[in-house]
């Protein structure tokens, strides 16, 4: 009986756990981070948007990330509520 308790309050964690994304901020988390955490961006897309910030600063708006190749209007609306915008988001 314990292995089947275990095996329902795992299942039960997973369910519990899969309504609640994990929030990135892009102006601070790496490639690998960026692409474990948000649905639908992959390594490429991850590292397109790393060179990006390096290139032209932090992002100081998630409606930025349109200007990242590969990155379109449709892929940000999908993941506006997990993207966060670090504080230190300005431009000199």
């Amino acid at each position: 009986m314990k292995p089947l308790k275990t095996i329902l309050f795992t299942l039960l964690l997973c369910l519990c756990g899969a309504g609640f994304a994990s929030e990135v901020d892009i102006n601070s988390s790496d490639a690998e981070t960026i692409a474990a955490s948000l649905k639908g961006i992959g390594m490429k897309k991850a590292r397109a948007i790393v060179a990006y910030r390096e290139s032209n600063g932090p992002f100081t708006s998630v409606e930025e990330l349109v200007q990242v190749r590969g990155i379109g209007a449709k892929t940000v609306a999908k993941i506006r509520d997990d993207v966060v915008i670090g504080k230190n988001a300005t431009r000199e």
